[in-house]
């Protein structure tokens, strides 16, 4: 096992460099820098525009600027936000943490719902609570997640119209709460969204482990179980189950740059302060180091989230080994 991480970790460095090669080009095609915006504004004189070009390097060749850029990165400098005069990290720690809520929430809520759903959906196939199910999967698959959070939210305020219900509308918290008072209130205002994003993500990984439970529950080695009578609690749970999630676990690496990456357009719908709104604000005021650190780190995220997957298939599938 060691060595191949090793070897996974030697495949990282030329991956990661060419990903933010890119990630920086694309970000430096786009036309102007941050410092056009202050040509709109009177009081800002061309000199201190130019000032302003220099301190942060933007009057060097984007070769130099990558470098410099990525010298800092490997050293836990994100670099300095143009917009805010303060570093990277200061900037989006908060918003990651309020994302973070959201997608741990929600990714919680998605196993405790999908992996039930789906394998009761496959020990009764096509009988009337199967077909139930799939209609609302496909439901859950087609209305995107933020024209369904409007849809919520709709129906929040109105219940706070007609019935005085004291109903999270947006936003993270209602008052100035401390201690664990303040983190009900967090919950509360953060299941909504999480229940939104969940469900799509429900409706397909439930279909997911239906269609695998299926497949191993057809094997020769799960109909030899039922002919020697062994029980179906231990024929489905240990036996087909661990084979049926085994490409499942295989995804989960996928999931770990949501944590840093943000909820997506949920929480500009819901007034969530999480790392979305942040970055659709960056790409307006062109603040080069937050976009190109942000994304530079959900690349990162994704590579040590594959070293995992792998990792936890070995540890799932004997079949699996690794030298």
């Amino acid at each position: 096992m060691l060595p191949f991480i090793f070897r996974r970790l030697l495949q990282f460095v030329p991956t990661f460099l060419l990903g933010t090669v890119l990630i920086f080009a694309i970000v430096q095609l786009a036309p102007g820098d941050f410092t056009d915006i202050l040509r709109e504004n009177p009081l800002i004189k061309p000199e201190q525009r130019q000032l302003l070009i220099e301190r942060y390097g933007l009057d060097k060749p984007v070769v130099t600027q990558y470098f410099s850029w990525l010298a800092r990165f490997v050293q836990g400098d994100l670099g300095t936000s143009f917009a805010e005069n303060r570093p990277v990290w200061e900037v989006i720690a908060p918003r990651v943490g309020n994302s973070m809520i959201l997608v741990l929430l929600s990714t919680l809520i998605t196993y405790l719902v999908a992996i039930p759903l789906g394998v009761f959906s496959a020990l009764r196939p096509y009988s009337f609570p199967d077909r139930v199910f799939s209609i609302l999967t496909y439901f859950g698959l087609g209305i995107p997640s933020f024209f369904f959070m409007l849809l919520v939210m709709y129906g929040m305020v109105k219940l706070k119209q007609n019935f005085g219900w004291n109903v999270p509308i947006s936003g993270k918290s209602s008052g100035d709460f401390t201690g664990w008072r303040y983190a009900l209130d967090v919950f509360i205002f953060a299941l909504p969204p999480s229940i939104v994003i969940a469900l799509r993500a429900i409706s397909s990984e439930s279909r997911f482990i239906r269609g695998q439970m299926l497949e191993v529950m057809g094997q020769d080695y799960i109909r030899t179980a039922k002919a020697k009578g062994l029980g179906m609690n231990n024929m489905v749970y240990k036996h087909a189950f661990r084979n049926a999630v085994v490409p499942l676990v295989a995804g989960i690496g996928g999931l770990l740059p949501g944590v840093i990456s943000g909820a997506g357009f949920v929480e500009v719908t819901y007034s969530w302060p999480g790392l979305t709104p942040k970055l659709l604000e960056v790409l307006t005021t062109k603040d080069l180091y937050i976009f190109v650190s942000v994304t530079a780190l959900s690349v990162l995220l994704y590579i040590v989230g594959n070293i995992i997957s792998d990792i936890l298939l070995g540890m799932v599938d004997p079949r699996i080994r690794y030298n």
